[in-house]
């Protein structure tokens, strides 16, 4: 069976900093049409930080599309600065978010983080062998991060617990138990 729908008109609804967001008319393999509101996204890293004594380094920040704070991987999204680049992003944030670089940074996965609606695709990486950085950079306006280190059982209980909900995140803490079980 035959799943493709094919764009037939695009409607801008809103652009933005952070995303665009457009609502398509489709035309379904019946024949009938449709409307689909799609959010468009330049693209996205996240990053297990693993310190030396095998704890994941996680920020709690504010979200307010929830409205609370919640414990993340350090993320963010690729800008003009990273050239499409999602490895030079993943640097870039750690720099921006826990003021560490990484002499060890490998590509995990990549995934879409909500495709019902959204084009955003995530690069996850392990980030090791951390050190200070030399020159710190900018935090984004109006982010106030708080960064703890976690022991894999610490994160284990608060996945458990509900303390820790993000998808990103909860994908590192299970990636971060299969490479302790591997040891």
């Amino acid at each position: 069976m035959d799943l493709e729908e094919k764009v037939i008109a695009h409607t801008p609804i809103y652009d933005g900093a952070i995303m665009n967001v457009e609502r398509q008319t489709v035309e379904l393999p019946n024949g009938e049409k449709a409307y689909r509101e799609i959010v468009h996204h330049s693209g996205a890293v996240g990053i297990m930080a693993i310190t030396p004594e095998q704890k994941m380094i996680l920020v709690r920040q504010w979200r307010s599309p929830i409205g609370r704070a919640t414990l993340e991987i350090p993320a963010g999204k690729l800008d003009s600065r990273d050239g499409d680049d999602p490895q030079h992003a993943a640097i870039r944030e750690l720099n921006e978010e826990i003021r560490l670089h990484p002499d060890h940074l490998e590509r995990l996965a990549g995934f879409y983080s909500s495709v019902g609606f959204s084009d955003e695709y995530m690069t996850l990486y392990l980030a090791t062998d951390l050190r200070p950085v030399q020159s710190e950079l900018p935090r984004d306006k109006g982010e106030n991060l708080n960064i703890k280190s976690y022991s894999l059982d610490e994160l284990r209980t608060m996945v458990a617990n509900g303390d820790i909900e993000d998808a990103k995140t909860v994908m590192a803490v299970w990636r971060f138990e299969m490479m302790q079980q591997k040891k």
